[in-house]
């Protein structure tokens, strides 16, 4: 009996409470990114620095992003998904 019975599936971390899906649209540089985020807003995100270096970010990534409070278009990326587990997550209906 193999492992991935289910097709594959993987439980996949999910957004906290303030945490949305988004999807990196452009890189600008100095650990920043553009994110379109699935509440509809354009964001421009932080890269943490203990991400740097271990994470690399790319275009049409999907990420996880925790906004900021005091400065709406603005966001930390908390974490990014795998290719294959963002494709589970499209099929699975969590983002578009």
């Amino acid at each position: 009996m193999s492992d991935n019975d289910d097709g594959g599936r993987k439980d996949l971390r999910m957004p906290d409470d303030d945490e949305v899906f988004a999807t990196v649209t452009d890189m600008l540089g100095a650990n920043r990114v553009k994110v379109r985020c699935a509440d509809g807003v354009e964001r421009t995100a932080r890269i943490p620095g203990k991400m740097q270096k271990r994470v690399w970010i790319r275009e049409d990534d999907v990420v996880l992003v925790d906004p900021w409070d005091w400065q709406d278009e603005k966001a930390d990326i908390t974490y990014r998904y795998e290719k294959q587990d963002a494709e589970q997550l499209r099929e699975e209906g969590h983002i578009a």
